[in-house]
């Protein structure tokens, strides 16, 4: 790359580089792809726990976005439009692996999901004391319905109306939904512990 290319590209906002994509523009494109890879790489990893899935996942999102790009409209930030895309393009890939995604109508109560109170029981929820590594591990045992809406609520930062849009779901269930994921994830959580505390 020479000198004037690198300072070109230092000047060029993200504002710019989506205007000159829209042109056709391929370094303006790159532009884009390096300043958002990490976060949409980082996103699909976290809906379908498996690196070369996520690798694969975050090409077929940027080739996406290369082709849309003409449609996005700046009614909202670039950064949301994007993910917005990269979850759509992960739950297309879950619907057509037929992977048991948990059915978002579904709100029927289990037993097992139901909240339930122990006297005397730690509150993971204040212990603070769960490593990332068990964390993760829990949200990767989470059935891909549940994981979908908790990471796009509780880790990627969307509302519910934003998600019930994407995920084509009402509010209510996406609410619903994370609910039970946030249940689930403490039971998972509850139940390592109790295993690290066997094994001692």
């Amino acid at each position: 790359m020479t000198d004037a290319r690198k300072s070109k590209e230092a000047k060029l906002t993200e504002a710019e580089a989506i205007d000159r994509t829209k042109q056709g523009d391929a370094e303006a494109f790159e532009f884009l792809y390096h300043l958002h890879k990490r976060r949409v790489y980082s996103l699909c990893l976290r809906m379908t726990t498996n690196t070369a899935e996520a690798e694969d996942l975050t090409q077929e999102a940027f080739l996406q976005l290369f082709r849309k790009i003409g449609t996005f409209r700046g009614e909202s930030a670039f950064s949301t439009w994007l993910h917005r895309m990269a979850v759509n393009v992960v739950l297309m890939r879950l619907r057509k692996k037929g992977l048991p995604i948990v059915p978002l109508e579904d709100t029927i109560e289990t037993e097992e999901e139901t909240p339930k109170k122990e006297l005397g029981a730690d509150d993971l929820a204040l212990t603070g004391s769960i490593d990332r590594l068990e964390l993760q591990r829990s949200i990767e045992a989470l059935p891909p319905g549940y994981r979908s809406i908790f990471v796009l609520h509780d880790v990627e930062g969307f509302e519910h109306n934003e998600i019930a849009d994407m995920v084509g779901c009402s509010i209510g269930n996406s609410k619903s939904q994370l609910h039970k994921a946030r249940m689930k994830l403490r039971e998972l959580l509850k139940t390592s512990r109790a295993e690290k505390a066997g094994k001692r």
